[in-house]
């Protein structure tokens, strides 16, 4: 088994994955997903405005929403035994990789957005720490958790989303990446199908 999170990771630590750490499998709980149609929801972002999650920005062809459980704080206790359940770890070093890529992303005609159940002031300060140029989503009120049947885990007594991404075009999911593992390499994953499907609407 993994080690417990430390009690008071750094920053550092944050960025890092362990050696060993557990990865997920196919429960089949996004197995219904991939044809779907998106909800006509809008949720809070940490830009200011609400964000569509069935459609991309103008002049943009594709929607990638990436959902991830939740990101740390430097200094501040993850839920015990975080390490031991798998998929929890690697929220920052995933958001990372899509940061590192949204430029990629861009060109190759995706907006790119993350979701978790975590509130807007939550997230906002992990979008300041890493520099994100997307913004995040909340769904704290599990309105797209529960309208598409997102698969999720409880932990430190909160509903989190399991770790998954959707590709969304005219409205309709077009893929989707489940399980994710490693999250730091997931960004590269979803930039190469994205640039192996580029075709014209």
């Amino acid at each position: 088994m993994a080690a417990d999170h430390p009690e008071h990771p750094s920053k550092d630590s944050l960025l890092a994955l362990p050696l060993e750490l557990p990865a997920p499998k196919d429960d089949g709980g996004a197995a219904h997903l991939k044809g779907a149609d998106m909800p006509s929801l809008a949720l809070p972002a940490t830009n200011g405005a609400d964000a569509r999650v069935d459609a991309p920005l103008p002049g943009f062809e594709r929607l990638v929403l990436y959902f991830y459980p939740k990101t740390g704080r430097p200094g501040v206790a993850l839920p015990r035994g975080w390490d031991d359940i798998p998929g929890a770890r690697g929220c920052t070093p995933e958001s990372c990789g899509f940061r590192d890529h949204a430029s990629d992303l861009a060109t190759a005609g995706a907006w790119v957005a993350g979701v978790s159940t975590q509130t807007t002031a939550y997230q906002l300060e992990a979008v300041t720490r890493l520099g994100l140029p997307f913004p995040l989503l909340s769904d704290s009120a599990l309105l797209l958790t529960k309208a598409i049947r997102l698969p999720t885990f409880q932990a430190g007594g909160e509903v989190l989303i399991k770790r998954l991404t959707l590709v969304i075009r005219h409205g309709l999911v077009e893929e989707v990446f489940y399980p994710v593992f490693p999250p730091d390499r997931h960004a590269e994953q979803v930039l190469a199908y994205i640039r192996n499907t580029i075709r014209t609407p």
